[in-house]
């Protein structure tokens, strides 16, 4: 699992000083701007970031894992998930067992999934995380998954997420890819 951290490091533009209005000037404070410094790390779109950002306590480590799915997630995290995967409605519905609009409707009453779909939902995150971290963004993870790997015995990654142990090993070729062990 990727867990990404961010430096939060207040930076002024050199030019903010020439522009700059007094606080009497316009009844407001100045802000400085404030930089992410994300050296090392490969760029997620911003809504890619939120929203994993959002699910990244629930899978850090086992314990959270089970314990949050456990208590299941709140039905939204299915949509939150086919936002970010890219996935058709059909390819939600293979990998997950369920209908979108089960979904929606457990959204409209304000409904947890069970155990066993939140659990998937959490590690399908986790493995987006950790494949979009790879690959750059969400979308070209997505576009892997639909391609034979080697390691996986040319089959299309896609077609083993609809179980744990097919994610799991989905996860152990992400980090042979990232060590460069494609052998």
């Amino acid at each position: 699992m990727v867990v990404r951290k961010y430096k939060i490091t207040p930076k002024a533009n050199k030019d903010d000083s020439a522009n700059q209005v007094s606080p009497e000037e316009n009844g407001k404070k100045k802000r400085s701007h404030v930089v992410y410094n994300t050296e090392g790390i490969p760029p997620l779109y911003a809504a890619e970031q939120e929203i994993i950002y959002n699910y990244q306590p629930f899978y850090t480590d086992d314990i959270s894992l089970l314990t949050r799915s456990k208590k299941g997630l709140n039905a939204k995290a299915a949509l939150d998930f086919l936002s970010l995967s890219g996935f058709t409605q059909d390819e939600f519905q293979e990998t997950f067992k369920t209908t979108v609009k089960t979904i929606q409707n457990h959204v409209t009453r304000e409904l947890t999934l069970d155990a066993a779909l939140s659990e998937k939902l959490l590690k399908s995150f986790a493995l987006f995380d950790q494949g979009s971290a790879i690959f750059g963004s969400a979308g070209s993870f997505h576009q892997w998954l639909n391609t034979p790997a080697y390691g996986l015995g040319n089959q299309l990654p896609f077609d083993l997420m609809d179980t744990i142990t097919g994610i799991q090993l989905i996860e152990e070729e992400l980090i042979r890819i990232e060590f460069g062990d494609l052998a």
